[in-house]
């Protein structure tokens, strides 16, 4: 193989960093919706995965116990995608087990302590 040879297969295959950046390229011009689609941001991603925790938690115990101030603050910490800091105040032997287990379970799946809404200010 002669060095001419060798430079037209390397012409041919494209450097490497040449395919990357055009990747790149291609990737950094879909549409921000495009992008999204694909993979929720990672607060969505985390509310995501706590209201599947709440309902499998509701659907194997129900709501007995919890009253209807706790279920009301937490449904509106839900319907603001779990962005608005809500006071969830658990009292209730079972809103405190029902709050145990959901930080349990955030935890397990990778979200912080901060994230939650129970807080009792009152």
């Amino acid at each position: 193989m002669t060095e001419a040879d060798g430079t037209t297969r390397a012409r041919r295959r494209g450097s490497p960093i040449a395919i990357w950046a055009c990747l790149a390229c291609v990737l950094a011009s879909l549409p921000a919706a495009a992008r999204q689609d694909a993979a929720p941001d990672w607060p969505t991603e985390k509310c995501n995965r706590y209201k599947a925790a709440y309902e499998r938690l509701l659907s194997r115990q129900g709501k007995a116990g919890l009253g209807p101030e706790f279920l009301a603050s937490h449904d509106a910490f839900l319907a603001a995608n779990c962005q608005s800091r809500a006071e969830v105040c658990a009292r209730s032997p079972e809103e405190i087990a029902l709050a145990d287990k959901l930080t349990l379970m955030a935890m397990n799946r990778g979200m912080s302590g901060t994230f939650l809404p129970f807080d009792c200010r009152k």
